[in-house]
């Protein structure tokens, strides 16, 4: 099987394992979702969403995150790691938008990519999530590990992978392309023990008969 018919075969079975995949980060417009995907580097959905809550309540435009005391904000979101340097990102994101683009998150790539601490994977996720729009396929960790146990990438790096994942999945897929490898990877196919016995897409990977033959493969854990 090629990489191409095994990418056709899991499009029509990740639907029918994960119907309601979606992004796991809670977010109510564009502008909440740009946080919660800048927050989300190095740190769990989960701790993310415990954080924004209060943060979208207390700051609820561009120029508010703009304007927000640097230490003030930083404590706000600690927790979440990395916080001076997402900090930066966040304010200097949320003041280009204020001054440049009239407190509305841009929605082409172009555009997100060029304000401050948001590069493609975060402009992926903004316009597939937010504006419904397919520029992209966002690839983090899960989508990195998955696309090369199933053989549809040699490469490491994230950019490369992207490229070659644009070639084999239809455009209209993008977006939910990365929502089903995330939802895998985080509740099938884990990182050091796939449970590679009661995987439903099995028989599509190439990498599953040799983690079960080296015993690697295990009861399923807590992401």
């Amino acid at each position: 099987m090629t990489a191409r018919e095994r990418v056709k075969e899991l499009i029509k079975a990740f639907p029918k394992v994960y119907p309601n995949a979606h992004t796991e980060l809670n977010f109510k417009n564009p502008l909440q979702l740009l946080v919660a995907t800048i927050l989300s580097a190095q740190c769990t959905d989960k701790r993310v969403n415990m954080v924004t809550p209060a943060l979208f309540k207390k700051y609820r435009t561009a120029k508010d995150y703009a304007d927000a005391p640097q230490a003030e904000f930083e404590n706000a979101i600690k927790s979440t790691g990395f916080y001076r340097a997402k900090t930066k990102s966040i304010r200097g994101a949320m003041h280009a938008i204020a001054e440049e683009h009239g407190g509305k998150v841009p929605d082409t790539m172009e555009e997100l990519n060029a304000l401050p601490g948001v590069g493609r994977k975060t402009a992926n996720v903004v316009l597939g999530n937010a504006f419904h729009k397919n520029e992209g396929i966002v690839v983090d960790t899960h989508v990195i590990r998955l696309s090369q146990r199933l053989g549809l990438t040699k490469h490491k790096d994230a950019e490369k992978i992207e490229l070659d994942l644009m070639k084999l999945v239809p455009r209209e897929h993008w977006t939910d392309w990365s929502h089903w490898l995330i939802w895998h990877g985080r509740r099938r196919c884990y990182a050091r023990k796939p449970d590679c016995s009661s995987c439903e897409v099995f028989r599509l990977c190439p990498s599953g008969k040799v983690f079960l033959r080296t015993g690697q493969a295990q009861k399923p854990q807590a992401d």
